[in-house]
């Protein structure tokens, strides 16, 4: 089981926010996740981002890949370095 770190999309149309989940990767954008670490609003100036440094580290530990965005996400709020 392929787990990734990626966004789920939520919000009303051209008003999105996101949810950071952790999700099996044969499973839709906004399908099923196995839990949720996060939050992120582009839409605020300047963005905001909620993160559990301790879940998120703990998935990663356990072999759970970011995507590209999740990863610079993760390394604005602190999480990596």
């Amino acid at each position: 089981m392929a787990v990734k770190i990626r966004l789920r999309r939520m919000g009303a149309k051209k008003a999105p926010t996101y949810r950071i989940v952790v999700a099996d990767s044969r499973y839709p954008r906004d399908g099923r996740f196995i839990e949720e670490i996060g939050f992120y609003n582009p839409m605020t100036e300047p963005s905001e981002i909620k993160v559990d440094p301790e879940k998120a580290k703990k998935w990663i530990a356990n072999g759970a890949q970011p995507t590209e965005t999740v990863r610079a996400l993760l390394k604005k709020s602190g999480v990596l370095e």
